[in-house]
């Protein structure tokens, strides 16, 4: 039985083979293979019977079953008999010789199994092979094929027949005519050879180790003649390079003599299909090895081909490698193997064939030529020892040559020199060199992704290996110490090697702290006379300097400290306590910033500080003079690079000051302004900077070298209009101006305090007023060089500021500040002063745009000016103001820039009127900006309203008030500034408000509070400050007359008419927005302070209509508002008939008139009382066909309730209805949930439908009049208006609006408004269920469902139980059971089941009642599409775990049973709430459960665990559940362990790996089911879900392998088998892999 059984097993495998399908075919040889792992010996009969009984099956079947066999041969390769073994030999050779042609698949996987055979049982084999490999015979290509593989994987076992296989061999070599098997031949010949070597290599291990080479040689000779002679001669390139990757391993067992004489043929013949041959590397190994084979033999051959070959290797060694091909890496790699034994064998000859290739220019030969010096010198290295002068003499053109990729060889070489001494010896400093003028090529930018051959390998790669290069060899080849140390530092000071600054000190750091180990008290450079070493001076100027710039050149300034640091005792023995602990701090600061966050500023200080410090240290006046000398000699080496060479003068600066020599400060000063370059602008500065240093210790020595300098012969250039040169003469003059302006602003910035007051007036700023103003013909001419101007200004800031911070700056007469401010005037304005200038000099910048910073340095000037004293004229501040305000306030908004200009326009502005602290000071100020203020340019008022906000707040932050006095300009600037808080711009706006806030403080301060007063009327602008953002009118205008009632609580009564008048006038304003504001502002002043509007209504309701129609203003619309709220107060019956009667759609006017209704709540409650009676007391449609044919009536809304629906959302809108809503909430929520619910799918009349299609195309509709969109908006309206925001909101946020309106969600829109009503409007919950509880008796369905609906909601939350509401709402809903509408009963069902929600504990109570009508829902049978049944499955799983354990046991059987049918219902909402359901009664019941019930659970285990695999996730989830209530039940820990650990919900289930353990443990606690879970297995194996389908095999498989012996007869296999091979047709692939993998399982029951 158990051998019939696995036999079919193997069967029903073998038959499957054949699938289509990719996936099926691995999987069925998966299962065979497992099935093999379990009985090999059987696997191996079936294959061969397989195989032998079908001898038509197409090749590729054959060869997956081959396959399969050799997987189970090679694992159970040891438990194999002789006689199976022999038999799958047999078969195996037949399979492999079937067919004379080449079929490789087939052929190889048979050819497989013999090698995996042969492994063990190679006598059998080989006896078997040499059956078909018979003398005189050609055999078959895979004979030989197997052959060769054979000796390559039991090299032992085949070696000793290879004597007797070569002598059958060799005959048919030359019978062999097809090339294949000629490839075939030439392939054994080489494996044979190859294994012949291992095993004389091996020869210990062997098992006859009397096998000697000799006698293999004659064989192999014969055999090398034909492929040699003859097949290499073949056209057939396969062919040939076969032959010649066999000649390689042959060579090696050829006869001594035998190479010998064929060398000569052998190695051209070799060499002759590298130009046959676009791959070459089969060549280059093969050549490799006849090259070793020779040279072990000490051939003379060699030498006679030395040049052939030589010639030969340079051309293969020389090809362009490409990067993305292996081939040509690994044939150069075989090239340079074969120079190996050439360098060993003739090391003259090679280097005399090598050296002269290195003079060449051309790129390939030279890159190719390096890389076999550099080869050679690493592997061949003491032949190369005596020949390192020559090598070092050929490599001079080399390092001229200037292609990168010659260059990055070059370095290799040289790096591979380094490790082998050859830098030691003469030349080999010019090497050194070399590598550092590649450290200091520039970085340059990544290059773009180009081919291998451009020259984007270009200079950063080679800079990189380079740098690596001589880092590497600094600090890992010890012999370089001596060599390197100290001639690297001959490359710091000059320019050229600046790019190598970094590697250089990385290099000289790690040799010098080897030096200082090594000796620690010792100088670390010894100069002996050497003068090409730099000087402690040089070196300290040059690291410094650079540090500067400290990320440059990766990171040199840290590496720059670091040398600086080492080299503390030869710059200075004084400095290394100091420096040991300031050059860490400078490193520290650096590594906790970037390149783009470290402040410049901040670091220059820092180094200048250090300097300071070390020259303080020092203390040695010859010391830093000759310090300052070497830094002024640097200078110009630092002409490419500006910032360095800034930061250099400023080093010579700080050390001039600390000289105490004055004869040399004052000559290295004369040196500096005779060699500056003044053209440059960052040297002018630099200078400047330097002199300013300077003078704060050599104040007099430096304004005195200044003025020495002034005199001289640069300035009496002539200014004759004859003069040639006039031009460049004028300009190289005006560039020395403005370099001496800038020392004068910066001498005068750092010069002492108790010093400078003397010397400002008579020698700075006379000296800069001589600088800057020229004399032609005797008249004194401005400049226009735009340089000069600006460092004129920018000197004045400095010389201002600096006089100002001194301690008697305050009562210093600075008479000069007119001439200064006027020098200013034209740099702000041109056309402000003309009479100043020359005509053409007012070409200057255009006022509305910014080139320059010119005006911004001005203005900071005038600033500091300002503050001096004295005071200015009135009509010179005047103008001053007028020329900055021009020159700022029309700039566009784009430029950069411009901000900080208007910033130092507000510091001069603020200066000005600190002069000046009074209420007339202020207006003047104000009066200048007021042009401004008005623009008709956006731009243009925010500045202006952003200037006069800081005045103001500058004016009340320094208000001092003696006594006191009005402030009687208060009303004029409030009615300038107010109606700006409604202007187009943002910014404007919030500016305006701050500019009023500051005037009521102002006032406050006047009327006597303190300055630190707050007023809780004035502060509430801050809180509209904030709404100001919003540009909605409306908003801004609500805010305007807030702003407008603050004002009017704090204005003064006597400011009141000078206040409107001035709002009178803005109403005027070319702005829309603030002429309106200034209406807004009026009205309410006027309101609130006056009552003259309430006087004028009769005179408003006489023009009433024609005012509506003339204009949109707003006074107009509160006007007319108005009028109709004093008409409806005493006729409102009359008033809304007549409002009703209005033509449908209402327009915007006729809508106003509504909403004017609700002013006063007494009426506003009165016209919703009307307009519920005429919405609710006419039929909401009327019924009737549109065809006669057609199946269902249309429903056509009437007209009177669909008016007073409008009109009621009108009413509802207005803010005044608030309190009238509320009265009405409970009847108007009634009244307009059950208009929605009976509008709900009704069509307008025809002709409204056309006024509506028309008003929609036209864009005039501002609002649908569709009846059912209507009354939701009405109920919005009444929500919103009733204080029921949040419910409005949770229903938009929800989408609940729109659900209303379709009759598809409408339903689900009743529930989310319900939900929404419980949670924000609870209290008014009772008087609304009471108007709801009137519709149980509706006519109308819908209007039933949707209260049902709405009160089944409501028991969701506990509101009702808190309300005490929940007994009347149940008995309610308990009432509608038997309603004729199954929407209605399953409405009910849901309330009741919401009951678990809302109020829990409560369920208990009426546990009887809600379980009766659940199980009358299961049971409901006038529901034809169950969806009653579906509403009480999802209600009973939300209370079963709160009822009554003696209620739930009574029905608990009967709903077990019920939901049965549903696990496998095709609708997913049925199988997942019938399987939840399921879960829940499991879980109600843990602990206690019946053998009832036990059985039911036992039932439904397998199609839950099935049913993980469901396509839908809802059900799978379901099922994840219900197994995790399940496990308790089962009382298997181990089991419910599992369930509770892998199908958590959100967790990812491998479900093979699930299933597997699930089965173990059933098998293992409860073998009895096995026959249930099978049989329900068998059952799903129809089901018509593929994933289900694909599932039950798998638990019918993982069943099979976990059961007990015993229990195995209780299996039908038969029946089992035939299902598994129905399955095996499934048309989804993945069903039938799964049945492939189940019979795999299978074999357990053998």
């Amino acid at each position: 039985m158990s051998e019939s059984y696995v036999k079919r097993l193997f069967t029903i495998l073998l038959d499957a083979v054949t699938d289509k399908d990719p996936q099926v075919q691995e999987q069925v040889c998966g299962a065979l293979c497992a099935l093999g792992e379990s009985q090999p010996e059987e696997a191996l009969r079936a294959c061969e019977e397989h195989l032998r009984l079908h001898d038509k099956l197409a090749h590729p079947y054959r060869t997956m079953i081959l396959r399969v066999m050799e997987t189970v041969v090679s694992s159970h390769l040891g438990e194999l008999d002789k006689g199976l073994a022999r038999a799958s030999i047999l078969l195996a050779s037949s399979e492999m010789t079937k067919v004379k042609e080449l079929v490789c698949d087939w052929q190889q996987a048979a050819s497989n199994v013999l090698v995996a055979l042969g492994k063990r049982f190679i006598s059998s084999v080989m006896e078997e092979i040499l059956s078909k490999f018979q003398p005189g015979v050609l055999p078959h290509h895979f004979v030989v094929q197997t052959l060769a593989n054979l000796s390559v994987s039991n090299v032992f076992g085949v070696v000793p027949f290879l004597t007797s296989i070569l002598s059958t061999m060799l005959p048919m070599l030359s019978a062999a005519k097809p090339d294949s098997m000629r490839v075939v031949f030439c392939c054994a010949l080489q494996r044979f050879s190859e294994s012949t070597l291992e095993y004389l290599a091996d020869l210990d291990q062997a098992p006859d180790p009397t096998v000697r080479k000799d006698a293999f040689a004659t064989d192999i000779f014969s055999a090398y003649d034909i492929l040699f002679h003859h097949w290499l001669q073949s056209r057939e390139a396969k062919l040939r390079l076969a032959v010649v990757e066999a000649l390689g391993p042959m060579s090696h067992l050829l006869p001594s003599e035998k190479l010998e004489e064929q060398l000569p043929k052998l190695l051209p013949g070799v060499l002759g299909l590298y130009k046959k041959h676009a791959e070459t590397v089969h060549v280059s190994r093969s050549l490799g090895q006849i090259l070793e084979a020779a040279a072990s033999v000490g051939s003379r051959t060699l030498d006679v081909q030395l040049d052939s070959l030589l010639a030969a290797l340079h051309a293969q060694i020389c090809v362009p490698v490409e990067s993305s091909s292996p081939l040509v890496m690994s044939n150069q790699k075989e090239v340079l193997r074969c120079f190996t034994v050439l360098a060993c064998c003739s090391p003259d000859r090679l280097l005399a064939f090598l050296l002269p290739k290195l003079d060449t220019s051309n790129e390939r030969t030279r890159v190719g030529t390096l890389q076999v010096v550099r080869h050679i010198i690493n592997s061949a290295a003491a032949q190369m020892e005596v020949k390192q002068p020559f090598i070092l003499s050929s490599m001079k053109l080399p390092l001229l040559d200037t292609n990168s990729k010659v260059k990055r060889a070059v370095v290799q070489v040289i790096s591979a020199m380094a490790h082998h001494g050859y830098l030691e010896q003469p030349g080999g400093e010019a090497m050194i060199e070399y590598i550092v003028q590649q450290c200091a090529l520039p970085p340059e930018a990544e290059p773009q992704k180009l081919g291998a051959n451009s020259e984007a390998l270009a200079a950063d790669s080679v800079r990189a290996i380079s740098v690596s290069t001589l880092y590497l060899v600094s600090t890992t080849v010890d012999r370089m110490g001596d060599v390197l140390w100290p001639y690297l530092f001959e490359f710091l000071v000059p320019v050229r090697f600046t790019g190598a600054l970094t590697p250089l000190c990385r290099s000289l750091v790690h040799l010098a702290q080897k030096r200082q180990e090594a000796g620690a008290h010792a100088l670390l450079i010894q100069y002996n006379g050497n003068v090409t070493l730099p000087s402690p001076y040089a070196m300290a100027t040059r690291l410094l300097a650079v540090s500067s710039n400290p990320y440059l050149g990766d990171g040199r300034g840290a590496a720059s400290l670091r040398l600086l640091s080492v080299l503390h005792r030869d710059i200075h023995p004084m400095l290394g306590q100091r420096w040991a602990t300031a050059i860490p701090l400078l490193l520290e600061h650096l590594d906790g910033y970037t390149e783009e966050t470290l402040s410049r500023k901040e670091w220059e200080e820092k180094l200048l500080m250090f300097l300071r410090d070390t020259l303080a240290v020092v203390s040695d006046n010859t010391w830093i003079c000759q310090l300052s000398l070497e830094m002024c000699k640097q200078l110009p080496s630092y002409n490419g690079t500006p910032l360095e060479k800034n930061f250099l003068y400023k080093c010579i600066g700080t050390t001039l000051g600390a000289a105490s020599s004055t004869e040399v400060v004052r000559k290295r000063l004369q040196e500096l302004l005779e060699t500056a370059r003044y053209q440059e602008e960052s040297e002018r500065e630099g200078l400047a900077c330097c002199f300013g240093i300077c003078a704060s210790s050599h104040l007099d020595d430096t304004l005195a070298q200044l003025e020495d300098f002034v005199k001289s012969d640069v300035f009496r250039k002539s200014a004759g209009i004859f003069n040639i040169f006039k031009d460049r003469s004028e300009n190289e003059v005006e560039k020395v101006k403005s370099a001496l302006i800038l020392c004068y602003g910066h001498v005068a910035a750092r010069a002492p305090r108790e010093l400078l007051l003397a010397r400002v007036e008579s020698d700075i700023f006379r000296n800069m007023s001589q600088c800057f103003s020229t004399k032609v013909l005797g008249i004194k001419v401005e400049t226009k060089d735009l340089g000069l101007r600006l460092c004129l200004a920018q000197s004045v800031c400095m010389a201002s500021q600096a006089v100002r911070s001194s301690s008697h700056g305050s009562s210093f007469q600075l008479l000069r500040k007119p001439e200064l401010v006027a020098q200013m005037m034209p740099v702000l304005w041109p056309r402000a002063i003309p009479r100043l200038l020359p005509q053409e000099f007012i070409k200057a910048e255009p006022s509305d745009s910014l080139r320059t910073p010119m005006r911004k340095k001005a203005m900071l000037a005038c600033t500091y000016l300002a503050s001096l004293e004295p005071a200015l004229e009135g009509q010179a501040q005047a103008d001053l103001i007028h020329s900055c305000l021009h020159s700022i306030m029309a700039v566009l908004p784009e430029p950069e820039g411009v901000d900080s200009h208007q910033e130092a326009l507000k510091d001069l502005l603020t200066s000005l009127l600190q002069r000046n602290m009074t209420p007339q000071g202020l207006q003047v100020m104000v009066e200048h900006l007021s042009p401004w203020i008005k623009s008709p340019r956006g731009h243009e008022r925010v500045r202006a309203l952003g200037l006069s906000a800081c005045l103001l707040q500058h004016f009340l932050k320094h208000l001092h008030i003696s006594a006191l006095v009005p402030f009687h300009n208060l009303g004029l600037l409030l009615g300038l500034f107010s109606p700006r808080c409604a202007d187009l711009w943002p910014a404007t706006r919030q500016e305006a408000v701050s500019c009023v806030y500051s005037l009521l403080y102002l006032q406050l301060g006047y009327e006597g509070f303190s300055r630190d007063y707050q007023d809780d009327v004035v502060e509430q602008l801050l809180t509209l400050k904030d709404g100001l953002g919003h540009p909605d009118p409306a908003i801004l205008f609500h805010t305007c007359h807030s702003v407008a009632q603050i004002i009017g609580k704090r204005l003064p009564p006597d400011q009141l008419i000078s206040l409107l008048l001035t709002l009178f006038e803005g109403l005027g304003d070319p702005d829309q927005n603030c002429s309106r504001a200034a209406a807004v502002i009026v009205n309410c002043l006027l309101k609130e302070r006056g009552h003259v509007l309430l006087e004028k209504v009769p005179e408003i309701v006489s023009v009433l209509c024609s005012k509506l129609q003339e204009t949109h203003g707003e006074h107009v619309l509160q006007a007319a508002q108005h009028s109709v709220y004093v008409l409806a107060a005493r006729h409102h019956a009359a008033v809304v008939s007549s409002l009703l009667g209005s033509p449908l759609p209402f327009d915007s006017h006729t809508c106003t008139l509504w909403r004017a209704l609700a002013v006063e709540p007494g009426l506003a409650t009165q016209v919703l009382g009307l307009l519920l009676e005429k919405m609710s007391g006419d039929v909401p449609f009327k019924e009737s066909r549109a065809f006669l044919l057609s199946s269902a009536p249309d429903r056509v809304a009437t007209l009177p309730p669909l008016a007073a629906t409008c009109a009621l959302y009108e009413v509802a809108s207005a803010p005044a209805s608030g309190p009238a809503v509320l009265e009405l909430y409970p009847q108007l929520f009634a009244a307009l949930l059950l208009r929605v619910s009976c509008t709900v799918g009704v069509q307008l009349p025809r002709n409204l439908q056309a006024k509506e299609r028309k008003s929609a195309s036209s864009g005039l509709a501002s609002r649908s009049l569709e009846p059912c969109s209507s009354a939701v908006d009405a109920l919005q309206a009444v929500l919103l208006r009733g204080g029921s925001d949040d419910v409005v909101q949770r229903m938009e946020l929800e989408g609940g609006w729109q659900l209303l309106r379709t009759s598809a969600g409408h339903e689900e829109g009743v529930t989310r408004l319900a939900s929404a009503m419980a949670k924000f409007a609870g209290p008014r919950l009772p008087l609304m269920m009471k108007a709801l509880f009137a519709t149980q008796s509706s006519v109308y369905e819908m209007q039933r469902v949707s209260s049902t609906a709405f009160l089944a909601e409501l028991l969701s939350s506990n509101t009702v139980n808190d309300l005490m509401l929940l007994e009347s709402l149940l008995d309610n809903l308990l009432a509608r059971q038997k309603d004729t509408c199954a929407r209605v009963r399953r409405l009910v069902l849901r309330g009741l089941a919401n009951v678990a929600s809302g109020s829990p504990d409560k369920v208990r109570a009426h546990g009887p009642q809600l379980l009766t009508a659940m199980i009358g829902g299961l049971d409901d049978g006038d529901d034809p599409h169950s969806l009653v049944a579906l509403e009480a499955m999802v209600g009973l799983a939300r209370l079963l775990d709160l009822v009554e354990a003696w209620d739930l046991r009574s029905v608990l059987l009967h709903v077990a049973i019920r939901i049965r049918p549903f696990f496998d219902s095709e609708k997913v909402e049925f199988r997942s709430a019938s399987i939840r359901l399921f879960g829940h009664l499991n879980k109600a019941c843990q602990g206690d459960c019946e053998d009832v019930f036990l059985e039911q659970l036992v039932g439904g285990l397998a199609p839950l665990l099935l049913h993980l695999q469901d396509p839908q996730p809802p059900v799978a989830a379901a099922c994840r559940f219900a197994l995790r209530m399940c496990g308790p039940n089962l009382e298997c820990e181990e089991l419910a362990a599992i369930f509770q650990k892998h199908l958590q919900e959100g967790r990812g289930l491998h479900f093979g790996e699930f299933l597997n353990t699930t089965c173990k443990h059933l098998m293992h606690h409860f073998p009895n089911l096995l026959g249930r879970l099978l049989s329900t297995s068998l059952f799903y194996f129809k089901s018509s879900w593929e994933d289900i389908r694909a599932a039950a095999p798998m638990l019918t498989g993982f069943l099979a392998l976990h059961v007990e012996a015993e229990r195995r007869p209780q299996v039908d296999l038969e029946q089992l088998l035939a299902a598994l091979q129905l399955l095996l047709k499934d048309p989804a692939p993945a069903v039938r892999v799964k049945a492939a993998e189940t019979l795999g399982r299978l074999v357990k029951f053998a």
